[in-house]
């Protein structure tokens, strides 16, 4: 996913768990949150949680071989603005990013959260 990312051309700041994720929130702005639900140390959950309450607006987006319920309002519950199941098509992934990205550029100040979708950078 990170070389993915980058070939992309997003910078990429990598954690393989959910402490080293904590660590990294406090250490650089971040326009997007790409994480895992299950890490071998916690959750992907947590790792979301914790990133909105540091003001992290940006999009997030969960990457899980878990179910999300159809019926659930993903930010409103998971602090995750979408949820993608494994395996994912990249194509998918790419989309997100790219239409946060476009929607960031004609609005520069929709940094702020609305309950409904956010922005993104680039993080894993």
């Amino acid at each position: 996913l990170r070389r993915t990312l980058c070939r992309w051309g997003h910078d990429v700041a990598a954690a393989k768990d959910l402490q080293s994720g904590l660590r990294l929130l406090g250490t650089m702005h971040f326009e997007a949150v790409i994480s895992d639900i299950a890490l071998p140390d916690g959750s992907g959950y947590a790792l979301m949680s914790q990133a909105r309450r540091a003001g992290i607006s940006g999009i997030g987006i969960d990457v899980s071989a878990f179910p999300f319920p159809e019926d659930a309002y993903e930010p409103n519950v998971t602090g995750f603005d979408y949820h993608l199941s494994k395996p994912f098509d990249p194509v998918q992934l790419r989309s997100l990013l790219s239409g946060y990205a476009k929607a960031e550029h004609r609005n520069p100040t929709a940094g702020a959260r609305d309950d409904s979708r956010a922005e993104v950078k680039d993080a894993v």
